[in-house]
């Protein structure tokens, strides 16, 4: 109940297998290789231990996987990363992992999981019967990976038989999903839709399962709930850069009507833009980007949520979250801009000025006081430290290597390759053979915008992303000026 301390830490080297593939994006092969040699060493799932699948499965699974595929990756892009005498071990404790976690999909009349299972004995007696749509719905890349690898299809079918079972329940009237569902009745018991906690990955994973693994139903249902959101959640002027008006903002809304529910955004929201630039809608994303910078120049941090009619705080810690610096990194890639590397310039100094601790880097407790919490989240390293050394080093076998790769929503990352485009099973959920060849996906696309996927021209490089005045127009929003 406690919105600051999740029971993430499952009493297993949580924030060493959730940093081994920083370790190799940064090229440092010893520390990667004795890290990796501890978690074979040391680590086991055989606990008895409760903790929430979601969390497990992006932070340890992700990062075991993501490490398995680097080890063995016969073309060795970040220098050499291979294990003498490896024998798969990270892919069978991925394995014993999973295989504790899928307890929380049986005894579900919808098929949606229970949130926390205990590692040892199952789905606790005490479980409550609620999850949020986010950690329900945001597993199908993990678990599809380790189908894949294994040719098991068990993991990749009880994710998408749970995505499945969302998607039916999203509202006649407006094709929203609410943040918080009764996984027995499938009746939502929060029906806040926005963009942020409770909701955020389950849009990331439909359109990242379908780069990774080419099921065009993921695109189907992508294509239709960006649209869904551009119609409902999304106010202000219509065009970023141009026109007048408010500058773009997500909302939350009622799913069943679109009306506001509250005028609060919280930080995890700041992914979007990032999600954005995947799809080509990057004028879109450059305003929603300015959005949480200016509220990061404010502060010197994001607040956990932030009240735009208040122009405040209404939950006032930053757990050292990676979204704002993981969209900064993306609209660099796809923009080449140098203002992104000055953002990133400023949340590198901020963390280093805020939040520096004598062993690591600690939660600021109040972003106005900056006092701090003796705690250092896991995705510090996994995400928020990855993402801001790939920002700045250009040279990097991610940017340079020839290889394609996509970053899990903990930052983990997977090369994308022919061996995850080919399930070894028909169909993944029986009784529905025809279904996938009959739905032709529309192509991958921003739903309202034309300047969709335009190369940005070079002038644009060079001025700020985004006008002045309409820079101007943020910076009042958020009590800057």
């Amino acid at each position: 109940s406690n919105l600051n301390i999740n029971d993430v830490l499952g009493n297993y080297s949580l924030t060493l297998i959730d940093a081994l593939d920083t370790l190799a994006v940064m090229g440092n092969s010893s520390e990667f290789q004795k890290a990796v040699k501890l978690v074979i060493d040391t680590v086991s799932f055989d606990k008895d231990s409760t903790v929430q699948v979601f969390e497990a499965t992006i932070r340890v699974l992700g990062s075991l996987l993501s490490a398995h595929i680097i080890i063995t990756d016969s073309k060795q892009p970040f220098g050499d990363m291979s294990i003498k005498d490896y024998d798969n071990e990270l892919l069978h404790l991925a394995r014993d992992l999973a295989v504790r976690l899928l307890p929380a999909f049986e005894n579900t009349k919808t098929g949606i999981p229970y949130p926390r299972v205990n590692l040892k004995k199952g789905v606790p007696p005490d479980s409550h019967n609620e999850t949020c749509t986010a950690g329900a719905g945001s597993l199908l890349v993990e678990f599809g990976i380790l189908s894949r690898l294994l040719g098991d299809s068990t993991f990749e079918w009880v994710a998408r038989r749970a995505v499945k079972a969302l998607w039916s329940l999203r509202s006649n009237n407006t094709g929203l999903l609410g943040n918080v569902v009764n996984i027995q009745t499938g009746h939502w018991v929060g029906k806040q839709s926005g963009l942020g906690a409770g909701s955020d990955s389950f849009y990331e994973y439909l359109l990242k399962s379908y780069i990774l693994f080419g099921e065009k139903e993921d695109l189907e249902m992508f294509n239709d709930a960006y649209r869904n959101i551009q119609n409902h959640l999304r106010r202000g002027r219509e065009a970023c850069n141009e026109g007048e008006g408010d500058p773009p903002l997500y909302v939350n809304v009622n799913m069943n009507t679109g009306q506001l529910m509250n005028t609060w955004i919280d930080s995890l929201q700041a992914f979007f833009p990032g999600l954005q630039v995947l799809i080509g809608d990057v004028e879109d994303a450059i305003c929603l980007h300015a959005f949480y910078y200016a509220i990061w120049k404010r502060y010197g941090a994001l607040p956990e949520r932030y009240n735009w009619q208040l122009q405040a705080p209404d939950v006032p810690f930053y757990p050292l979250r990676p979204e704002l610096v993981e969209s900064t990194y993306l609209l660099y890639q796809a923009t080449k801009n140098p203002f992104y590397l000055h953002v990133g310039m400023d949340i590198l100094q901020s963390l280093e000025k805020y939040t520096k601790a004598k062993c690591g880097y600690a939660t600021l407790h109040h972003v106005v006081e900056k006092t701090k919490e003796d705690r250092m989240e896991s995705f510090f390293l996994s995400e928020t430290c990855k993402y801001l050394y790939l920002l700045f080093d250009e040279e990097n076998p991610v940017h340079k290597s020839g290889n394609k790769f996509m970053f899990t929503t903990e930052g983990h990352i997977v090369s994308v390759d022919g061996r995850f485009r080919n399930s070894l099973w028909e169909d993944i959920l029986p009784g529905e053979e025809d279904s996938a060849e009959k739905t032709k996906p529309s192509e991958l696309k921003a739903a309202n915008f034309s300047s969709n996927c335009n190369r940005v021209p070079d002038e644009r490089r060079y001025l700020l992303p985004l006008k002045s005045n309409y820079m101007r127009q943020i910076d009042q929003m958020v009590g800057l000026i």
